[in-house]
């Protein structure tokens, strides 16, 4: 088995770094400048994430069919991550009701990433080799950058959005 424990460890640092944010976020009140700053720090910080994770790691994983399921799982919830953030940030930042999708979207982004961390990232390290793991590594981080430049914050409500 290959040696997996680079590109899964700089999958949990974002993670945790994401943890951190949502954290300090949940702390601030109201249309805050603090708070539009945390929103948009981590908005462009998880799509960035998200597609270079999905390029460097899920594009190698779909090739597995012991992990397609799994996969397609985790891309969904990035799909639905994705919605719930520009939805927030279409939202007025001193209504009740930005702090309950906050919460929402809090709780599913912390759902996905402690599955993957805790089921898919164990079960995917049985299914790769040396050739993923050079893949994997070499993408992730280039892409990750050139994603970070890229991303910006979408506002769109939900009820708006096309399928």
């Amino acid at each position: 088995m290959a040696d997996t424990s680079g590109i899964f460890d700089r999958l949990k640092e974002d993670h945790d770094k994401h943890r951190k944010l949502l954290a300090k976020m949940a702390k601030t009140e109201g249309a805050s400048d603090e708070r539009e700053s945390l929103l948009e720090q981590f908005t462009i910080e998880v799509k960035s994430h998200a597609a270079a994770e999905e390029q460097a790691l899920y594009s190698t994983m779909m090739r597995k069919p012991e992990t397609t399921s799994d996969t397609r799982h985790s891309v969904s919830e990035h799909h639905e991550i994705e919605e719930m953030l520009n939805d927030l940030a279409a939202t007025d930042m001193s209504s009740s009701a930005w702090l309950s999708k906050f919460k929402d979207l809090r709780h599913e982004y912390e759902h996905h990433i402690d599955e993957e961390e805790e089921e898919h990232f164990p079960e995917f390290e049985k299914h790769l080799t040396d050739a993923d793991l050079d893949h994997m590594r070499s993408v992730f981080e280039r892409r990750k950058q050139a994603e970070l430049g890229e991303q910006e914050v979408t506002p769109e409500k939900m009820e708006d959005a096309k399928e």
